[in-house]
């Protein structure tokens, strides 16, 4: 028996809230973005009349004026977004406990036992959608279907307030038509790999030989194959599931554009400071140092490097992320983002081969300093302790980059799929052969 998957998205989820807190604003176009003055910031999501006038998600913000010169900008507020998003998971904890996040305003739900009780899953879905629309006052597409993969086309699909439902009879139909950039994880990079091959559609992609994926992508090639058949086995986590911590970092949009590696080591610096703060209060050492950039044509990337000794000193990690930056950006434009990353976790009391250069008397004084800043910074704030360079540029050293308060965590479709769904697409190919 398939299962009833549903992939609940509520509509231009900022903009929706914000349009909430100002119905003055009815029917003109909206962007959620920071401070347009300070220049903090991209548009994060609009509203349907700026989508009209052609503002996308990702654009700077003077570059969202002047194609549509009367928006109005609003700064983000996180809190209340994630206060209306824990209303919405409330909702759908009456219809399952198997709902899985993916952001802060996507949703996947498992109402497979849910059925007998509630009817079938478009019932569900309509339910659904008819009462976020009464009780919290914004809009979801939902789509459903048999897997993961296949609702979230779905909730894509038709926007705003509406439901899908792909099937086994009509997902050829709806899903293979498509085009393949419209399926999960495949990104610009992909796209134009496959058309290379001659694989336009999410059809082509199906009917194509697993293997000649495989040979191109690894294992993403299997993966690709697997979600476009609709064979994704992925299950949906409990609301209650807690992935393990993989990785931290953090990541920032700057004031204002970063003009040279000296504006780009200060904002590593503060965020490197915050990485290290959060793995030793974790209890964590990382031994992977990743690095991610976007300039202001948004252009992006993303590099990572193994490190010989596992850290959580701040500037071990600044250091060893700003070798990673000048490597491998060109300075072609200004920079507008930057993340600092660090993976390979172990436990802090992790016993490793110590370097025959490395200064142990000088590491171990460099985290005592990080421990007494945390101490002072608990207790007097972030401003209390500054690094020198900090003061060079208030503007960039301004942020607090470890409060909670501004923070969202982004989900990856794999936290949870790796561990019992997508490990089996051998398995999945076997099944077809």
């Amino acid at each position: 028996m398939d299962r009833v998957i549903l992939h609940s998205d509520m509509n231009c989820f900022y903009a929706s809230v914000e349009m909430l807190y100002h119905p003055e604003l009815a029917g003109r176009p909206l962007a959620v973005g920071g401070d347009p003055e300070k220049r903090h910031g991209i548009v994060l999501t609009a509203n349907y009349p700026a989508k009209k006038k052609g503002i996308k998600v990702g654009m700077a913000l003077w570059q969202a004026k002047q194609a549509c010169p009367d928006v109005v900008f609003v700064p983000p507020r996180m809190d209340l977004y994630l206060r209306f998003s824990r209303l919405a998971r409330e909702l759908y904890s009456e219809y399952t406990d198997l709902q899985e996040p993916f952001g802060i305003d996507e949703c996947w739900l498992d109402v497979t036992d849910s059925v007998p009780l509630f009817g079938g899953g478009r019932k569900i879905a309509e339910e659904i959608r008819r009462r976020i629309k009464l009780e919290l006052g914004l809009t979801v597409s939902v789509g459903v279907s048999w897997n993961k993969i296949f609702a979230k086309f779905g909730s894509d699909f038709r926007k705003p307030d509406a439901v899908t439902e792909i099937t086994r009879e009509n997902y050829r139909d709806l899903v293979w038509r498509a085009p393949a950039a419209d399926l999960l994880y495949v990104g610009r990079s992909t796209r134009k790999k496959l058309a290379t091959l001659g694989m336009l559609t999410i059809g082509d992609v199906a009917r194509s030989d697993p293997e000649l994926l495989h040979s191109i992508f690894g294992k993403m090639g299997y993966i690709l194959w697997v979600f476009a058949n609709g064979e994704d086995r992925t299950p949906v986590s409990p609301e209650s599931y807690v992935n393990p911590i993989k990785s931290i970092g953090n990541g920032t949009t700057s004031p204002r554009d970063l003009e040279d590696n000296d504006d780009v080591r200060t904002v590593i610096y503060l965020l490197s400071e915050s990485v290290a703060s959060r793995l030793r209060d974790n209890h964590f050492v990382g031994d992977t140092v990743g690095l991610w950039v976007r300039d202001n044509g948004l252009y992006s990337f993303c590099r990572q490097q193994k490190i010989g000794t596992p850290t959580n000193i701040s500037d071990e990690i600044a250091r060893h992320s700003m070798c990673l930056f000048e490597e491998h950006y060109p300075w072609t434009v200004p920079i507008r983002s930057i993340g600092v990353r660090m993976s390979g976790l172990h436990p802090d009391e992790y016993c490793y081969q110590l370097d025959l250069f490395s200064d142990v008397k000088a590491r171990e004084k460099q985290f005592k300093i990080d421990l007494a800043v945390d101490s002072l910074r608990s207790r007097f704030g972030h401003d209390s302790v500054l690094r020198g360079r900090m003061y060079f540029d208030r503007v960039l050293s301004g942020l607090d980059a470890k409060a909670e308060d501004h923070m969202i965590h982004p989900h990856s479709y794999f936290e949870s799929g790796d561990r019992t769904g997508t490990c089996r697409i051998m398995e999945n190919l076997q099944t077809y052969e």
